[in-house]
């Protein structure tokens, strides 16, 4: 393939037809090839020097590796100009609107091109921007004391979350990537963006409001945490901690205390209610409901309205890996960050069809969303959340399929699901079909009143969390699965040690990659201390002799987490995102700024090769 043929113009009929659901599965394939070219078994032994914890460098990397800042909190997006970046400067809304939002976290990278889309050196980045640092935002303005808020610092506010979409290109097999600027395709999407809502929930009683009577548009996406790309070339964003923005009523209801809103307004630290009513839970209480959503985003199309997936259900969303059954239907599995909380999975009722976006744009409406049980003995079941079913009846508080999706997490408590330590991402093996939950930690497991260990979460209490698996037969539909555990945190598993961890990729090889979000030092068991200064992203080679090896790949600067891991299809250019780092990075002496990175391998190899 020569260079010239590699950068040829994208092709919106190639992107949304053979782009989509074609290529992913060639991508798929391709993998698996490579896969069994590298050695007996699912993949490739990793062939890099590990990363001592110790090293004194702000973001380090294995020898013959390069990481370089691609994307940073207040960096255009390329839609428009703005004023560049200054650290003594604040942006205006407007401005902040058309700049890199704060804290990246969730990514997936869209391949562009016609043949490109099988090397990954051209595409979009479509990235989430969590949640707002409010004295970084507005540079510490003397204003903030005691919770209070200038309309300005909302609109600034709200403009910082949500979802960028960018173009980046690299102009060689081991060049820098840069931003595309200006770009068509750019696009930043905040918490003032119009949605849509589809699916069983779609204008039910509990989601209309004064400002939207029939229940179906809805202002913004925030608290945006893990994503993840669907076979037809969309990019689902979750919606998370969604509780921190609202002002509750004085008396909280069991769905409300259920979700952790606090009376008196605590908990409420973006105080957005002061000059947006609607998060004002005391004037408008549906509006609570109407987050806690996965989104589904087409990134090939600046003008398409972002649609709320109300069949996947609602919950403390963190992570959507969607792959295809057996029969061609899309299947989505999602973890509940949050202690004692729920795994789940969605099967649509349809097959995905070629076409991209507009031949697939109602597949997540109809369907069957499912909750987790981890029994003994490394076996697992699905237990579908069907409104009639289980005891979800009007009897019992459930009055129709849109009431079971809005109250999510009472319906999987009643049909007696699994209660996990924390699960946050979800990743497919595109070679194995395996599918992998990180479950952060739960400090809480086995105190009194509270869950005591079982099987799939065998410690209690549990620092400093755990991988899970499970294998569904060949078939990602299958009712029952079996299920094990991959790793432990806290130096339990051969190779380098770990905590808390947090985001989940699976190369196109089907290497695991694990970033880690944990404080830095934890009791790794009764009476031993764990030393991980800085978090961490390692590879996990689940074939190895002996079991599952993990290997630190790359040390990341104080006071970060690493979050947002994504590998271009070619296997050669690694994204991940730096999210809160302390003072200094990624310019010495600057305002900190979350920011998305790029690595390379310098001779141009395989990541982890």
């Amino acid at each position: 393939m020569t260079e010239a043929d590699d950068l040829l113009p994208a092709d919106p009929a190639r992107r949304r037809g053979l782009g989509a659901t074609a290529a992913w599965m060639m991508l798929a394939s391709l993998g698996a090839g490579r896969a069994q070219a590298g050695r007996t078994g699912t993949t490739p032994a990793l062939a890099f020097t590990p990363v001592p914890m110790t090293v004194e460098a702000p973001l380090a990397v294995p020898p013959g590796y390069t990481a370089r800042v691609l994307y940073a909190w207040g960096d255009a997006t390329g839609q428009a100009a703005v004023p560049p970046w200054r650290s003594d400067a604040v942006p205006t809304p407007a401005e902040q609107t058309l700049q890199a939002g704060m804290h990246h976290d969730g990514m997936a990278f869209f391949p562009l091109g016609g043949r490109g889309v099988l090397n990954g050196r051209h595409g979009l980045l479509a990235l989430n921007h969590e949640y707002t640092d409010e004295r970084l935002l507005h540079r510490d303005d003397a204003s903030l004391a005691g919770g209070a808020r200038t309309p300005e610092q909302v609109a600034r506010s709200q403009a910082a979350h949500g979802v960028s979409v960018i173009e980046v290109r690299s102009e060689g097999a081991a060049a820098a990537w840069s931003v595309v600027r200006p770009s068509r395709q750019a696009r930043r999407i905040t918490a003032r963006t119009p949605m849509s809502v589809s699916g069983p929930a779609a204008g039910h009683a509990l989601l209309r409001t004064a400002a939207d009577p029939e229940g179906r548009r809805i202002l913004g996406t925030f608290a945006n945490c893990a994503a993840n790309a669907t076979p037809w070339g969309t990019y689902l964003t979750c919606e998370e901690n969604i509780q921190g923005y609202f002002e509750p009523p004085a008396e909280l209801d069991a769905s409300q205390r259920r979700w952790g809103l606090q009376a008196g307004g605590r908990g409420n630290w973006a105080r957005w209610h002061l000059h947006d009513e609607r998060f004002d839970l005391r004037r408008h209480p549906n509006e609570f409901h109407r987050f806690g959503w996965v989104v589904e985003i087409d990134p090939h199309d600046p003008t398409m309205t972002p649609v709320k997936r109300t069949a996947l259900g609602r919950a403390v969303h963190e992570g959507a890996a969607t792959g295809v059954s057996k029969d061609g239907r899309a299947v989505v599995f999602m973890g509940e960050d949050a202690r004692f909380e729920y795994i789940y999975r969605f099967v649509s009722r349809d097959r995905v069809r070629p076409g991209g976006f507009a031949a697939n744009r109602d597949l997540l409406d109809h369907g069957t969303l499912s909750v987790a049980r981890f029994d003994a003995q490394g076996r697992g079941r699905w237990l579908a959340l069907t409104h009639g079913q289980g005891g979800l009846t009007p009897e019992n508080g459930f009055a129709d399929q849109g009431e079971v999706v809005i109250r999510t997490r009472e319906a999987s408590d009643r049909l007696g699901g699994t209660k996990m330590d924390r699960p946050e991402w979800t990743a497919i093996s595109p070679v194995t079909g395996e599918v992998f939950v990180s479950l952060t930690n739960n400090a809480q497991r086995g105190k009194p009143g509270l869950p005591g260990a079982d099987a799939a979460n065998p410690r209690a209490p549990n620092p400093t969390g755990h991988i899970l698996r499970w294998r569904h037969g060949g078939d990602l539909a299958a009712e029952t699965f079996q299920w094990d555990i991959v790793a432990l945190g806290g130096g339990e598993t051969a190779g380098d040690a770990f905590s808390g961890p947090d985001g989940l990729t699976v190369d196109p090889f089907g290497r695991l990659w694990v970033a880690t979000d944990a404080a830095p030092m934890l009791e790794a068991a009764p009476g031993e201390r764990l030393w991980l200064p800085r978090n961490q992203l390692l590879a996990c080679d689940p074939v190895a002799p002996g079991g599952p090896q993990m290997r630190r790949f790359l040390v990341a600067p104080p006071g970060c987490e690493v979050t947002g891991p994504v590998i271009t299809p070619d296997g050669r250019t690694l994204f991940l995102n730096i999210q809160h780092p302390d003072p200094g990075w990624p310019a010495p002496g600057g305002r900190p700024r979350s920011a998305t990175v790029v690595v390379t391998k310098d001779d141009g190899g395989v990541i982890g090769g």
